[in-house]
């Protein structure tokens, strides 16, 4: 079922409010979270000085599969995204499937960026690391985006783009400090250093990058609040994935000029302090606090609408497809999301979420791949960009999600198979639902038609 042919017999729509820029920045959040400030250090211990072609070799990978969801995605123009795009091709339990671990995925992004938040906020402001204050701090970090996307999408979207423009000035700071210094002392990498690290270390630093340039499925959630979608979806996920691999990879070089290639985990907090002086243990602290805080407004705009499109297909309770009568916002799914990821925060329980995400980026990639060449045989002549030889370019984004599926743990493994599991008795709940409410309309409907014969 498509999705328009499921809200129609919803009374209140969603207001078609985000422009390209706006999404553009929803991407820029979407991909640039908490994962840059660790990751450098990753790769200069894989790879050395060549890291910083990888930031730009695992942006191209990213393309691949980025490219394919282009496609795919520009055959819709409602809420919804990965768990609309596999239901239509698949059938809703492979929806749910998808819909589940995306939206754990977010869901455990959010409270881990919320827990980073007021771990560097305590450092700053030590009686924030413990008891009332750091409950308050974390309420305080949950509820203002969530109040925001409460008064509708605009207002949601425009905090998020403060946040990601707030979030990419200390970066451009120190790229800028960084290049000016040390543009002159550059030296051209050899091929041996290339090669050098080996194909497993390049495979290991291929898979962190896949998970650092990931995140932008989450800003397809909201595509019922699109304009143009079919216009706006590719430009900003381009753009977005073309912003983040200049301003990675240029960071990458910096860091590795100022640092060189011993291992440090904290390697941006080392390149500011040689670039600016021990100043820059406080910019970094402040970057980390403004990127994780844009993280978690993103995930508040994204996930409840996500939640949105499960229940108005029928795979989640139907309150969660309610909207404001007068902002036209999915209420009730955002204060349920809110609640959620602030408790998940306070108790420290999205440990075990956390573990599901590398696998759950893997699953619902693979499933957006392999939905391209389903809706390709399923609607031939759909509106939509076409990517050239895009079956052939969706099989590589396959094989892609399955060599970072098998880099899992078996504990991972065990937690997406419990999640499977879940998803399956939701899948379950929401058939035998449907039937109950057939069944039911069936019951009404037999003494109207023995009246008429009467």
């Amino acid at each position: 079922m498509h999705s328009s042919d499921a809200t129609h017999g919803h009374s209140m729509t969603f207001v078609r409010s985000i422009g390209r820029w706006t999404m553009t920045g929803l991407v820029l959040n979407g991909i640039m979270g908490s994962g840059i400030f660790g990751l450098p250090g990753e790769l200069t211990h894989l790879l050395g000085r060549a890291s910083p072609i990888a930031m730009l070799f695992g942006a191209l990978v990213m393309a691949v599969i980025m490219a394919v969801v282009t496609e795919v995605a520009s055959q819709f123009s409602e809420a919804g995204g990965p768990y609309l795009y596999v239901r239509t091709a698949f059938g809703p339990f492979f929806g749910v499937q998808v819909g589940w671990f995306w939206l754990l995925s977010i869901i455990s992004g959010a409270s881990v960026c919320a827990n980073l938040f007021a771990g560097y906020l305590a450092g700053l402001v030590p009686s924030v690391g413990h008891g009332w204050a750091r409950t308050l701090a974390i309420t305080a970090v949950i509820a203002v985006p969530a109040i925001a996307n409460y008064f509708g999408v605009r207002s949601g979207a425009n905090f998020c783009n403060l946040l990601t423009v707030a979030k990419l000035l200390p970066l451009g700071l120190l790229i800028v400090l960084g290049v000016f210094r040390f543009s002159g002392h550059f030296q051209m990498i050899h091929p041996s250093e290339i090669v050098h690290p080996g194909g497993g270390a390049w495979l290991s630093a291929l898979l962190l990058l896949l998970f650092a340039y990931g995140g932008y499925e989450d800003s397809l959630a909201p595509m019922g609040e699109v304009k143009e979608p079919r216009r706006t979806i590719p430009f900003a996920l381009a753009t977005g994935l073309l912003v983040c691999a200049t301003v990675f990879a240029l960071l990458q070089f910096v860091i590795l000029a100022a640092v060189g290639t011993m291992a440090t985990d904290r390697p941006l907090e080392e390149a500011a302090i040689v670039l600016i002086g021990r100043d820059g243990t406080l910019l970094v602290a402040i970057a980390v606090m403004i990127a994780t805080y844009g993280y978690v407004a993103g995930s508040t705009l994204n996930a409840p609408r996500a939640a949105y499109a499960l229940a108005v297909h029928g795979d989640f309770p139907h309150f969660l497809s309610r909207l404001h009568r007068l902002y036209h916002t999915p209420v009730l799914a955002i204060c349920i999301y809110a609640a959620l990821v602030w408790l998940l925060t306070l108790t420290g329980s999205f440990l075990w979420v956390l573990e599901l995400s590398a696998g759950s980026m893997a699953v619902y990639y693979a499933a957006i791949c392999a939905a391209l060449i389903r809706l390709r045989k399923m609607q031939p002549d759909a509106q939509a960009l076409r990517l050239p030889y895009g079956s052939a370019v969706a099989l590589v984004g396959v094989a892609i999600c399955v060599a970072l599926f098998s880099r899992l743990s078996i504990r991972q493994v065990l937690l997406m198979g419990v999640t499977a599991l879940l998803a399956a008795g939701n899948w379950w709940w929401a058939r035998r639902s449907a039937r109950g409410r057939s069944n039911a309309q069936n019951v009404v409907e037999l003494p109207c038609i023995g009246a008429a014969r009467r």
